[in-house]
């Protein structure tokens, strides 16, 4: 749709109208009628208020009316502490306001109807704090020195800052002003650069007026290096650390840079990274497929940066006390690629004959990689590959392995890439492993402590021969279900089995593998907790003499012993009526 020039202008012009009046008098309730300044309403001590203060409000209406009463309200709210002074005029309380805006609203209230008369704003704010912290810095090829400061708490209120240069004898050679700011540029052309000036910051508004410290302005004192700029951003193949290339216009051979990044939502993590050449920083440690904010700043290279999070230099009253460094760059985005995994797998082997081998690994951490693990690969002879997809917590998978394969390694393959193969151990190394000692139930029952030790006379050795690369601690019930294993540090003696049930046996062995293949196991059997035998033994009388019985028990399945059977107690009691007590014969047990 097409609009002339006067039908856009009519627009433009009914709007911020509608709006004013909008602010001004919000849409009244149903029976309200507007009377235009029907009245006045004035606030003593003034509509401008220090926060905190008590403020008592009059309204006054022309027009006596009987039949309506004067109320107030504030910000939509009826004030009820009022009292009436006569019939056109009604003074109201209002006790440590706070709020920095405010409306209040004066109104005739009667019966059928509510009729307003007048309304004001009310604007609470708080005196200014002493401008603090300033400082100045320019760039060699800048027309303006830059000045910042801090201007303290929030007034509320239009807060005007006069900015003066004096020179050291007390004329004043540059004068401005700014409302509501904490920074200024000053031309750099009106002062001489090996001269010193005084900088004094005036900040004033509707309750009071501050003035900062003088500040020493010395040109060549807080010259800083030029801004840099990031060129590009770069991964490295098969890497999540990124490669950024920065320029600047000044000599960069004496100068440092520095490295500030973050991720959406979070506070700046200012680094000092590793310089590739002159214009070129690796910045490590990231997250996999997130989006990262890099900036770059430089700083002289002779001095010794201890925070690199301050600004381009400390402030201070003069501007000699200060860290010559550049302002960050313009910000770049990019967004790190996904990561594949970067350890082996833990793996673990059980023959089921001579070449039928089932293997276990189980998954990469979720740590150590991106995306999704979406198979595995297991490497057997003359490359030959055989490939599983598995979700589980812990993986296995048999395989026909000839005599003369010795090797057999397993890799999990994501969305980003594969873990180095792990080998798998197939040799035995034909020595005796270490041992287990006496196993010590946790108290909760679904877990046991088992430690080890090797024989005295078993040394390793440290020039090239048999090396110990790790224990697997591996464990099933009785009767043989499922397997369970874990792999144990070299440097570690000991270790906790948990997930166990109570009045479960299971079988526990303990295997050293080297680099010259497994030792023999170390079994025992143990019980995370023992309990009472789920039902007795079927008894059979083989003989039964007048003197002499000879009985015949089967032992107790062993899901039905749950736990060690020391021993058997055995009742026996007469026919005779008369003596119905049971008489125990202990048999020691298997």
């Amino acid at each position: 749709m097409k609009l002339s020039i006067s039908s856009t202008t009519s627009r433009c012009i009914i709007l911020p109208l509608l709006i004013l009046y909008i602010l001004l008098y919000p849409l009244l309730p149903a029976g309200s009628q507007f009377i235009n300044k029907g009245g006045t309403v004035t606030v003593d001590p003034s509509p401008y208020f220090l926060l905190g203060s008590n403020l008592t409000v009059y309204c006054h209406v022309r027009e006596c009316k009987r039949s309506y009463k004067i109320s107030l309200d504030l910000n939509g709210v009826t004030v009820k502490d009022r009292k009436e002074v006569n019939c056109n005029l009604a003074k109201f309380y209002l006790p440590n306001v706070h709020m920095p805006q405010s409306f209040v609203v004066c109104k005739l209230r009667g019966v059928q109807s509510t009729k307003i008369v007048t309304g004001l704003d009310l604007h609470g704010g708080l005196p200014p704090d002493k401008p603090e912290d300033i400082i100045c810095e320019v760039t060699r090829s800048s027309d303006f020195i830059g000045c910042l400061w801090k201007s303290g708490q929030k007034t509320y209120l239009p807060t005007t800052y006069n900015i003066s240069v004096n020179r050291e004898n007390g004329t004043q050679i540059y004068l401005d002003q700014i409302q509501n700011a904490e920074e200024i540029k000053i031309p750099r052309g009106i002062v001489d650069k090996t001269k010193k000036y005084q900088l004094i910051i005036t900040a004033y508004n509707h309750f009071g007026v501050s003035q900062s410290n003088p500040f020493i302005l010395c040109v060549k004192e807080i010259v800083i290096p030029e801004t840099p700029h990031i060129t590009n951003v770069e991964f490295e193949n098969g890497s999540i650390s990124a490669v950024l290339q920065w320029k600047t216009t000044d000599l960069s051979v004496h100068l440092k840079p520095y490295v500030r990044l973050c991720t959406y939502n979070s506070s700046w993590d200012v680094r000092e990274e590793t310089e590739l050449s002159d214009t070129l920083i690796r910045v490590g440690d990231l997250t996999p497929l997130t989006e990262y904010e890099f900036q770059v700043r430089t700083c002289n290279s002779t001095f010794r940066v201890n925070h690199i999070t301050v600004p381009s230099f400390t402030p201070g009253p003069t501007s000699s006390q200060r860290l010559p460094c550049s302002k960050w760059s313009s910000s770049v985005l990019a967004r790190t690629p996904g990561k594949g995994p970067s350890q082996r797998l833990s793996v673990w082997r059980v023959f089921n004959s001579q070449q039928n081998v089932t293997v276990f690994w189980k998954p990469p951490p979720p740590q150590d990689y991106s995306g999704e693990v979406k198979q595995y690969n297991i490497f057997l002879a003359s490359d030959q590959i055989k490939e599983v997809t598995c979700r589980e917590a812990s993986c296995h998978s048999s395989v026909l392995v000839p005599a003369a394969v010795q090797t057999l390694s397993i890799s999990a393959v994501t969305s980003y890439g594969s873990s180095p193969p792990a080998d798998v151990p197939l040799r035995h190394s034909g020595e005796v492993g270490p041992v287990l000692r006496q196993p010590a139930p946790a108290a909760n029952g679904s877990a046991v402590y088992v430690s080890w030790s090797w024989p005295q006379t078993k040394s390793w050795s440290t020039s090239g021969g048999e090396v110990l690369l790790h224990y697997v601690v591996q464990w099933r019930s009785v009767p043989a279900t499922k397997l369970w294993w874990q792999e144990v540090e070299k440097n570690q003696n000991s270790t906790s089995i948990t997930g166990l049930t109570a009045g479960v046996r299971y079988n526990v062995s303990l295997f050293a593998v080297t680099t010259r293949g497994v030792t023999a196991p170390s079994s025992v059997l143990i019980y995370s907790k023992e309990q009472k035998p789920a039902s007795g033994p079927n008894l059979t009388v083989l003989l039964h003499e007048a003197k002499r019985i000879q009985i015949l028990w089967d032992e107790l399945p062993v899901n039905q012993q749950r736990g060690f059977i020391t021993s058997y107690t055995l009742y026996i009691q007469t026919l005779d009526s008369s003596n119905q007590a049971l008489r125990g014969f202990p048999v020691e047990g298997s």
